[in-house]
């Protein structure tokens, strides 16, 4: 894939980057294992100050750089600016509480002591996709960094200019070379960067079949690795829900970012006599969203990533309807340049159709009426993902007895999935292993050494 900015609004191409040679990327490498030496040995407090300032940079930048989000993958420009404050969320967030979270840990024995220290391990290589360009890369350089690790990012083809911003505002914030290293290359070298026995550890944000590749070349060469893959995640409304709280969650869930979220609210599964008021409700907040330029602030409707993206779209829905869904609202491109697809809503979806067993993403939401709790819960685990969920009750007992039955890394009650610097994310099945944020986020890349002392 080449590595350039194609703007999805008109389609297109704004900019485009030499891919780094072979003998770059070894510079590069050579670069950040001197610097990891270092790195390791720096005390949290000077590694919380440049996050601190990275932070402040994201902050202070936001404007410039939530415009090279909108250019380059075409999100709306509120979304945007949100994503570089979610951003500058995380960098503080370890900032603050990272020594807390890398304090030894004491294991009560009976005789002596013992205790776990919480070492670095070096170069990490990070894999990351172009749906939060900032965010996503934030989520695995911050706890690393923090961590005393070092890090090497080989961001999406598509969003060259935010990963460029990403390793300047780093250097502008005080880090030395090495500390992040921004790569310019094609997917296809990733195999053979794993090989390299300076880099230790390899974390990917993407698809299934990226993370399978990813996965095979860790295994080869017994490194640690950490995946964020797709979801179809299930959106639960009980008979006894608070309707006007789970439509608008409903529509934020599945639409927000185009419907171009890992944990979008891919599956509505309505219980009993609520379904029907329920889709009804959800069909007129979509219907009449306003489509525009992503640049402009009332443009509700924005485009898809890339053109590549739109035609997947269209044919995944296609291919649904031939098998005999119904198609509530949308279902076909707008007709105007650019990579544009209507909001979407299916209904009949069996199994066997492509929107039953596929990850749709984009805004296409795949409604199912069920008529009760239990018929809820096997059709939410009747999947081969496993990344969030969501239930919405006035009963949280009953919300919290049916999130424990839901086969997810995450389950939020009465909201749709949403990612905070506090809560660990990540999956189960096919949707990846590990977990980024929180305390369980600094722990996935770290030497959990034990030090025992003996009293005898």
């Amino acid at each position: 894939m080449a590595i350039k900015t194609i703007n999805p609004y008109n389609n297109k191409e704004i900019k485009s980057f030499e891919e780094f040679s072979e003998e770059a990327v070894e510079k590069k490498i050579a670069q950040a294992d001197k610097t990891y030496q270092k790195w390791k040995t720096i005390a949290i407090k000077q590694r919380a100050e440049l996050l601190m300032n990275v932070a402040s940079l994201f902050r202070k930048r936001k404007e410039e750089l939530a415009k090279l989000i909108t250019l380059e993958m075409g999100k709306l420009i509120a979304q945007s600016e949100a994503e570089v404050e979610m951003c500058a969320s995380v960098y503080e967030y370890y900032a603050k509480n990272a020594a807390d979270y890398l304090e030894d840990k004491p294991i009560e024995i009976k005789d002596g002591k013992a205790f776990v220290r919480y070492t670095p391990i070096g170069i990490i290589l990070a894999v990351e996709p172009w749906n939060y360009p900032y965010n996503q890369v934030a989520r695995v350089a911050a706890p690393n960094i923090m961590a005393g690790n070092v890090i090497m990012v080989k961001h999406a083809s598509n969003v060259p200019q935010c990963a460029a911003a990403i390793e300047e505002i780093f250097r502008e914030a005080g880090a030395d070379e090495g500390i992040y290293t921004n790569l310019f290359l094609s997917s296809s070298r990733i195999a053979k960067l794993a090989e390299d026995p300076r880099i230790v550890g390899l974390s990917l944000t993407g698809s299934e079949k990226a993370g399978a590749s990813l996965a095979e070349a860790a295994g080869k060469n017994l490194k640690k690795s950490v995946l964020e893959l797709g979801g179809s995640d299930p959106f639960i409304i009980l008979e006894d829900a608070d309707l006007d709280k789970a439509v608008k969650s409903a529509v934020k869930g599945r639409f927000g970012n185009m419907g171009q979220a890992c944990t979008s609210s891919k599956r509505i599964i309505a219980v009993g006599k609520i379904a029907d008021e329920f889709l009804e409700r959800f069909k007129e907040k979509v219907t009449g969203l306003k489509v525009g330029d992503p640049m402009e602030r009332d443009t509700e409707v924005g485009p898809l990533s890339s053109e590549e993206a739109a035609q997947k779209i269209e044919k995944q829905v296609n291919d649904t309807v031939k098998s005999g869904a119904k198609i509530v609202l949308g279902g076909k491109r707008i007709d105007r340049e650019g990579a544009f697809y209507e909001p979407t809503i299916l209904t009949d979806i069996k199994p066997g159709m492509v929107a039953y067993h596929e990850e749709i993403f984009g805004p296409v939401a795949s409604f199912y009426k069920v008529k009760d709790e239990k018929e809820a819960i096997a059709l939410a685990n009747d999947s081969t993902f496993g990344l969030g969920g969501s239930v919405f009750s006035k009963n949280i007992d009953k919300a919290v007895e049916v999130a424990s039955q839901i086969e997810t890394g995450m389950v939020f009650i009465n909201e749709h999935v949403a990612s905070r610097p506090d809560l660990p994310f990540g999956g189960t099945k096919r949707s990846g292993y590990g977990r980024e944020l929180s305390e369980l986020g600094i722990e996935e890349f770290v030497n959990k050494k034990l030090i025992r002392i003996s009293n005898k």
